[in-house]
């Protein structure tokens, strides 16, 4: 067993350098003409507390999965986003940068049940998988539930894989005496979400008071905060399904930590990424 001590292993290094470089290229390198020049991110990244090994691994892995292709500009060696993860990253824009806005109660529900042979049992875990990732949430043995508005996205999903013969699509009012609300809370894990959220604000609440204060911040400083700021909050409306706001609990955290999130960028997005030019050609 690893103590909090020990220095992190090679795997570790390299998963955290991946997890935190994908959040580097949302939130950098799209907004520097989709194309980074590799020494001045290894460097950005160490000061970022990544080592270089790690970042280059890491770009590696990532151009082996399509998402970086080599391209110098000026002479200078360097990667291009690919079509694909722009796409991917604009299509995560969406998400990570606007939320997901509570959905109406009045439009309905959006109704997802499988029924997969044991032969497809792949894809229907990577059906599973994606419907999670859209934002369902598993109501029982093969069904999946979300607001009505993600009805789309779920054909998108299921026409992605082939799954037509194996899942069935309803759209329509909840008319059960059940309360509603305990539904939704077993069928996502509500309670955890929200603390994810309260821990996003307990964490970043006092970089937003120094902030308004005034407090001088370096641009160094500004760029490494930036990033983590964003690596922190990617993965937080990712698990927030958008439930109608009526549904959940008064005290429900996320409009005060979207608050919160959307202050720092406010705050850290200017220096940063100016600090970051400093770094292409």
């Amino acid at each position: 067993m690893t103590s909090r001590s020990d220095p992190p292993t090679t795997t570790s290094r390299t998963r955290v350098s991946r997890t935190l470089l994908v959040s580097f290229l949302g939130a950098v390198v799209r907004r520097m003409g989709d194309w980074m020049p590799i020494a001045g991110v290894v460097e950005l990244m160490r000061q970022a507390g990544q080592d270089a090994p790690g970042v280059r691994t890491a770009v590696f892995r990532l151009k082996q999965r399509g998402w970086l292709e080599s391209q110098s500009r000026d002479g200078v060696r360097g990667y291009a986003l690919t079509e694909r993860a722009s796409a991917v990253l604009a299509e995560g824009d969406e998400v990570i940068w606007h939320s997901r806005r509570p959905a109406e109660l009045s439009d309905g529900w959006c109704i997802v049940h499988l029924s997969v042979p044991e032969a497809e049992r792949r894809k229907r875990d990577q059906l599973r998988t994606h419907l999670a990732h859209l934002g369902f949430g598993n109501v029982g043995t093969a069904m999946w539930l979300a607001p009505a508005r993600m009805r789309a996205a779920a054909e998108g999903a299921i026409g992605e894989l082939g799954m037509d013969e194996h899942a069935a699509l309803f759209v329509g009012a909840y008319a059960g005496s059940r309360s509603l609300t305990s539904l939704l809370y077993e069928s996502w894990d509500l309670a955890g979400i929200d603390h994810s959220y309260r821990e996003f604000i307990r964490e970043h609440e006092p970089l937003v008071a120094a902030g308004e204060a005034g407090a001088a911040v370096d641009p160094r400083t500004a760029f490494v905060r930036y990033l983590r700021v964003v690596d922190a909050w990617r993965q937080l409306p990712f698990r927030d399904p958008g439930l109608p706001r009526e549904l959940l609990a008064e005290d429900w955290s996320a409009p005060a930590a979207v608050e919160c999130f959307e202050r720092l960028v406010e705050l850290l997005a200017g220096p940063a990424l100016a600090h970051a030019a400093r770094y292409w050609p």
